[in-house]
């Protein structure tokens, strides 16, 4: 038997959920409904943005990385409509370049994923500035290194050969590391 938690929320229950995984963002709208938040889903940047403009929410969360486009767009979108909205950024390739942007944009938070619906719900209603907790399953260091070289990967537009003179080691060591499954 499963017992709901009533949060205090507010009299504005309104949740933007922005990502392109339409399975893990159906499955967060469901666990974010039954902690009283009324969600709405978008799977991408043009239609986080557009129900953004439309009915600006006062909770929201968001996909760094989207398929057409930065999630970033739309946190600058939410702030410009709704300057109170509480914006939590979650990612997959977690950096500290981009947690800074986010935050600087009006984020209150960045979350690794996979981040379950209470992290979630932690995020989004933290009052103050204190130190979050330490995550109960962090990556592990072979995980954290094969995120970042990923994305210097991407940043380098699938080219190997410029993926390794950025990452200062050898092309074949490279393609060794981007033939093998991502770690745990």
């Amino acid at each position: 038997m499963t017992e709901e938690i009533k949060l205090d929320l507010g009299s504005d229950c309104s949740l933007l959920l922005v990502d392109d995984d339409e399975v893990f963002v159906r499955r967060l709208a469901k666990a974010m409904e039954k902690r009283g938040f009324l969600p709405e889903v978008a799977v991408s940047v043009t239609a986080g943005k557009a129900a953004a403009r439309v009915r600006p929410p006062a909770y929201a969360v968001v996909d760094l990385r989207l398929e057409d486009g930065n999630g970033l767009d739309v946190v600058e979108t939410l702030r410009e409509r709704r300057p109170d909205c509480r914006i939590v950024v979650l990612t997959g390739y977690g950096a500290i370049a981009t947690a800074v942007a986010a935050v600087k944009i009006g984020a209150l938070d960045y979350l690794s994923k996979p981040a379950d619906a209470n992290e979630v719900t932690h995020a989004l209603l933290a009052k103050g500035s204190g130190l979050p907790p330490p995550p109960e399953n962090p990556m592990s260091a072979d995980r954290v290194r094969w995120e970042h070289i990923q994305r210097v990967y991407e940043m380098c537009e699938r080219n190997v050969s410029e993926t390794a003179r950025r990452l200062n080691m050898h092309r074949r060591t490279l393609q060794r590391i981007l033939a093998k499954r991502s770690p745990r």
